[in-house]
């Protein structure tokens, strides 16, 4: 996708998005050791950056006015070394004694952890714990060799296991994530039995904290439009153990866990009917905006994907100015898409009306739609 120069920007025309005044500038500094199917980050580029190109980005989003204003844009820049794996660099202490200096407050860690550098690095559980960290978030596909294939990463399952242990011997909750898929599917009762073996609901009691369980389908954006094959239908998912569905509906907060994409469809028709359809869809304006830095100094946000059609420029060679003036006149085809496209229209064309492989969230379903409307051929797919 071809950006519009920055000499065309014109300042003072109608903005779209009003960024907020409270962000998260994130630098991709030492990339990630997986290449995960289901990750809407995509596959890391590789590359690494130095703890000066976090202070010199950090120091460009404080400096900046914007052109009506006369003081500087953003009231609260948190700071983040890392945005797909935490933890990655070998020197990962520094990098968070770095982030602690140049934040205005204490670095969001997400309850994530390297499970790469846990299960290799004997003294980084001790850390964690000594930093403040309570739990884990552990990412499970299938096991054994169903697991590795999604992490593209021989070897993964078992750091995986190696990671709970560590993070109970030193006081943190491991909490389990399961992705459901047609793959995941034939291996779910091998893999909650391993959870009553290892016995982890009663570790996790003796430490003062519970062991969290959950099960959700893959947002499918990023590489997960290429696992779509993948997706349950309704009936695949009927009989899942009643206790894992309504400990995945504790912690998600919500009785509906998925419907089909027919279901989701006519709730959309419905909801147009009604006038109640708002833009933007499928990726709205987050609680906190994240600036996503990559090592060829490419920039995104946390409103849609890492890919070609969410590019917002580069920040060495442009500057935030045009960075920014870009992301308020929606002017990247992503955001241009979910800005402006009817979502009625975008659905007609994408969806499929009679479609019974389940998705968590119309949202995610409408996702699904963008990318498919934004990327350049869907073959592959």
């Amino acid at each position: 996708m071809t950006l519009m120069p920055s000499e065309t920007l014109a300042a003072d025309a109608p903005a779209t998005i009003a960024p907020p005044r409270q962000i998260t500038v994130a630098l991709d500094m030492a990339g990630c050791p997986n290449r995960c199917r289901h990750c809407y980050l995509g596959q890391a580029a590789g590359g690494v950056m130095q703890p000066d190109d976090l202070r010199w980005a950090v120091a460009q989003f404080r400096a900046y006015v914007h052109p009506r204003e006369t003081r500087p844009y953003f009231d609260e820049i948190k700071v983040s070394s890392w945005v797909r794996e935490p933890d990655l660099s070998a020197d990962y202490r520094g990098l968070y004694a770095l982030e602690q200096e140049l934040d205005d407050g204490e670095p969001d860690r997400f309850e994530l952890l390297s499970i790469y550098r846990l299960a290799r690095d004997a003294t980084y559980a001790r850390w964690a714990q000594e930093i403040g960290t309570e739990a884990c978030q552990i990412s499970f596909f299938g096991v054994g060799a169903t697991q590795d294939w999604f992490y593209r990463r021989r070897g993964a399952f078992d750091d995986c296991l190696v990671a709970t242990e560590r993070l109970l011997a030193h006081g943190i909750a491991p909490r389990w994530q399961i992705f459901c898929t047609t793959k995941l599917l034939p291996e779910l009762g091998e893999l909650l039995a391993l959870i009553d073996r290892l016995e982890l609901h009663k570790r996790s009691a003796a430490i003062g904290r519970p062991f969290q369980v959950f099960v959700h389908t893959p947002a499918p954006d990023g590489e997960a439009r290429h696992i779509e094959h993948l997706r349950p239908r309704l009936d695949e998912v009927a009989n899942l153990p009643p206790s894992l569905m309504q400990a995945s509906r504790t912690y998600l907060g919500r009785e509906q866990m998925w419907q089909t994409e027919a279901q989701w469809l006519e709730e959309l028709q419905t909801r147009g009917s009604k006038g109640e359809l708002t833009r933007p869809f499928a990726y709205g304006m987050p609680p906190r905006l994240v600036f996503y830095i990559l090592p060829d100094w490419s920039v995104y946000t946390n409103i849609g994907t890492l890919e070609p059609w969410w590019n917002l420029g580069n920040l060495r060679a442009e500057g935030v100015a045009t960075i920014l003036l870009r992301l308020e006149r929606a002017q990247p085809l992503g955001y241009d898409t979910i800005y402006r496209v009817d979502p009625l229209a975008l659905a007609r064309q994408q969806g499929e009306r009679q479609g019974q492989r389940i998705y968590d969230s119309l949202n995610d379903l409408l996702g699904l739609y963008v990318g498919r409307h934004c990327v350049p051929s869907r073959s592959g797919e």
